[in-house]
């Protein structure tokens, strides 16, 4: 059964969206990396900005999944 276009988009802008905020995690996370002074505060900083990297990061491979998923099943029905 053929995907409609607007559902393709969506998939799509979600993916992207998931992407861009996974690589503001990582910024996030790379900005906590060197600090000026070191503290156990910034460790758990920097730890608590790792957790959300990694649930970024997870919730973009499963926008990628889905998204080639539909690709897939659109143009190879598989």
């Amino acid at each position: 059964m053929p995907i409609a276009q607007v559902e393709l988009d969506t998939m799509q802008a979600r993916y992207k969206s998931a992407v861009e905020n996974w690589i503001d995690a990582i910024r996030a996370e790379e900005a906590l990396a060197s600090p000026a002074e070191h503290s156990e505060a910034q460790i758990d900083q920097w730890e608590a900005a790792a957790q959300k990297e990694e649930a970024a990061r997870n919730e973009a491979k499963a926008a990628k999944a889905g998204y080639e998923s539909a690709l897939r099943e659109e143009f190879f029905d598989f």
